[in-house]
């Protein structure tokens, strides 16, 4: 998700979410979050490039994973954020409890083994013998 829709989200400015995510730069490993190089965001939204004063964005963005945004509502101090954050967790205790969705994404994972290994055993299958074509006649 991108900075200023998390911002939204959790009830902050994006300038505040991103003060916040330096302050704790540690926090925020390369596979949590990324800014956007300029030729990424202008593939976003181009209209949201702006003039100075007409409102609107001039800084590319960062974009946070799932972990990142998770660990975003832990350093963001507002109210908002912080029932953000516990609604989160409690989203992903409930997929834990949730035996009929783990039963079902281990089928997805079993069915999913069986393809590689069907795949896997295809790649090494021995070549088959050539048979010759034609009549075979015995000599007395």
């Amino acid at each position: 998700m991108l900075d200023r829709d998390l911002a939204r989200l959790y009830g902050v400015e994006t300038r505040v979410l991103v003060q916040a995510v330096k302050r704790n730069i540690k926090r925020f490993p390369p596979e949590f979050m990324f800014q956007l190089n300029k030729k990424e965001f202008a593939l976003i939204s181009q209209f949201v490039i702006s003039k100075k004063g007409r409102g609107g964005t001039r800084k590319v963005p960062y974009v946070f994973t799932e972990h990142g945004i998770l660990m975003l509502s832990s350093v963001l101090n507002s109210e908002r954020a912080i029932q953000v954050n516990i609604q989160v967790m409690r989203a992903f205790v409930s997929l834990k409890k949730d035996r009929d969705l783990q039963r079902r994404i281990e089928q997805l994972e079993n069915k999913v083994g069986i393809i590689f290994v069907a795949i896997k055993q295809l790649q090494e299958a021995p070549k088959s013998k050539t048979k010759k074509i034609g009549f075979i006649t015995k000599v007395k």
